[in-house]
């Protein structure tokens, strides 16, 4: 059985791209964090299937909630980066975006004991129009980055992107891996697939189908979620347009069910050991 790439963006619900309009980063500490729950929910499942993921783990997350972040990295997951406080790259600078990731690799080492060599922008926010930001990547210790999607999207994603895990060779003389998100080419268009809303929206017969495609290509399907994804409970926040309803709260009661279907029919293991077989064998091809 091929082997697949399982991750978490380990955020709270008030924290998402979607809701930035009516929750601003400076108002966080108003709303009832739910983190715990949600991610135990997560644990409980992957312990259930014997799967280990990767966590990218958000520092403001690990800054008010370390045990938990220990409480991950003791159950065998690996501990990889998710920004310190889930504002876009792409509108960062490098200099801000250096020291954002600097204070993130921080905490979230301080609260787990384990330096992360994995990354995630925050809502896919790396592409070819900023290459800097890899090369603030690499000097900073990280040996891949997850964030291109290589589809077209309101938010982000770059259709052009490769398609296939690579290595990436920089100006300053390095190197670091690139883990795009999962897509399928339907009718000359990348469609994204099994992550996020895509994994909560699409039936549970098409994500498997699409993953088989993925792996019949002799490529592993990069598999996200995040806790929240899970939380029927969440607060609703007023005032949303019917689609930004339909991001956050559409298909939520299902998933759960969704992930047990997965882990029970496919093997995954986290980005970090994908990586480590790809850098190995000499696999790939580099950018």
């Amino acid at each position: 059985m091929f082997t697949n790439i399982l991750t978490v963006d380990l955020e709270d619900w008030f924290v998402v791209e979607n809701l930035k309009q009516k929750i601003s980063p400076d108002r966080w500490d108003e709303f009832p964090s739910r983190i715990d729950d949600t991610t135990h929910r997560l644990l409980e499942l992957f312990d259930k299937y014997n799967v280990r993921a990767t966590f990218f783990i958000l520092g403001w997350i690990a800054e008010k909630s370390p045990d938990l972040i220990r409480k991950i990295a003791r159950s065998g997951h690996e501990i990889a980066c998710h920004s310190y406080s889930h504002r876009r790259v792409d509108l960062l600078g490098e200099e801000a975006f250096r020291e954002d990731t600097r204070q993130a690799i921080e905490v979230i080492a301080e609260a787990s004991g384990i330096m992360p060599i994995g990354y995630r922008a925050p809502s896919w926010s790396i592409n070819s129009s900023i290459p800097w930001a890899f090369e603030v990547l690499a000097e900073l210790g990280f040996k891949y980055d997850s964030s291109i999607f290589p589809i077209k999207h309101d938010i982000y994603g770059e259709p052009a992107a490769p398609r296939r895990i690579f290595r990436m060779k920089l100006k300053s003389g390095g190197t670091i891996y690139e883990i795009p998100a999962s897509t399928i080419k339907l009718l000359g268009k990348n469609m994204p697939v099994c992550g996020g809303g895509y994994l909560r929206h699409s039936p549970y017969w098409y994500t498997a189908r699409m993953i088989r495609k993925i792996n019949e290509d002799n490529q592993p399907a990069v598999v996200y979620m995040h806790p929240w994804e899970l939380d029927e409970e969440q607060p609703r926040i007023e005032g949303l347009s019917m689609f930004q309803k339909f991001r956050q709260y559409g298909s939520i009661s299902i998933l759960q069910k969704k992930i047990e279907k997965l882990l029970g029919e496919f093997d995954f293991i986290p980005a970090g050991d994908y990586v480590n077989i790809v850098a190995r064998k000499k696999i790939g091809f580099e950018k």
